[in-house]
Formats: C-alpha cells, structure tokens, sequence
C-alpha cells in the first residue's frame, strides 16, 4: 500500500467511526427506518386500497413506481444498517468500506413517473425517499468515494508515487 494510499484509508476508517458515532447518523437512521416503517405500513394499507381504484395503465404505473420506491428504502436501509454496525462494534470501519457496501448510482432511477394518475400517498413517499436517498448518496460518497479521488486516484499524487517507485525515496 502507498503512503497516500494508507493516509487515504486511514482517513476514510476514521471518517466512518466518526460519523457512525454522530447525532447525524442517529437522526439519519431514525427517519430512514421510520420511512421504511411507514412505506410498508401505507403499501399494505391505504396503498393498497388506492392502487384498486386506479385505470390499468395507472395500476402499471403505480406497481413499478412502488417496486423502485422499495428499492430504493432497501438500499439506504442497508447502508445505514451497515453504519450502525460500525456503531455498535459488529463491524469494523475498514470492513464498512468495501465497494459492496456502496449505494447504487440513481442515474437509471431518474425516469420521470406519470404522477397524474398516481395517488397522493405515494407520491409523498417517493418525493420523501429520493430526498432521503440523495442525502444518504451524499454521504457515501463523502465518506467513502471523494476522497480516494482527492488522494488515492489524485493524477499528481499517482504521478508522485511513480516517481518515486522508480526513482526511491530521498
């Protein structure tokens, strides 16, 4: 490992703790498994009653729109899952770094939805989920992406290192 590579895991192993260990993060989880909570609550329920009233190509709709809905609160459930594991010690920071661990780039979920026919409720949700999704997105990739670009893949540290494997140190 190259120093700036070590400098950069270090960074990013203490950047995790510290924000599993922050009010941020409580505030995070909290609202992210209270939506998830509350989602499952109004797709079995009222959500359920609502997508029965609705025309066959808005019932479409309706049926992908909760399908991407999901997925998405599965995904920042499991990511906010694995930073309560650093938490509470079940997991260590460097472990939590792992590319399988990321969020998904939401580019593919950027479709927009036919809204006019969809039922408030689940509007609410989607809007609530995206928004939730973005922060959490931010978040990673402050902790876990930014910085291996500002340090690790930086083109003139790269180009440091090569001198210096080439050439040794001074």
């Amino acid at each position: 490992m190259t120093e700036a590579n070590g400098g950069a895991a270090r960074w990013r192993t203490s950047g995790v703790q510290d924000f599993a260990s922050s009010e941020l993060f409580d505030r995070t989880f909290q609202e992210g498994m209270e939506l998830v909570e509350e989602t499952a609550a109004y797709l079995d329920g009222a959500g359920r009653q609502d997508s029965k009233m609705l025309s066959r190509s808005a019932a479409l709709a309706y049926a992908g729109e909760s399908m991407r809905l999901t997925t998405r609160l599965m995904q920042v459930a499991s990511w906010l899952l694995v930073q309560r594991a650093v938490k509470e010690g079940d997991m260590k920071p460097a472990d939590a770094c792992q590319d399988r661990y990321r969020l998904a780039d939401p580019s593919d979920d950027q479709r927009p939805a036919p809204v006019d026919d969809l039922p408030g409720g689940l509007l609410q949700l989607l809007d609530r989920s995206a928004r939730l999704y973005e922060r959490v997105l931010h978040l990673d990739r402050r902790m876990y992406k930014e910085e291996l670009v500002d340090e690790a893949e930086h083109p003139v540290l790269s180009q440091i290192e090569k001198l210096q494997a080439a050439f040794g140190p001074r």
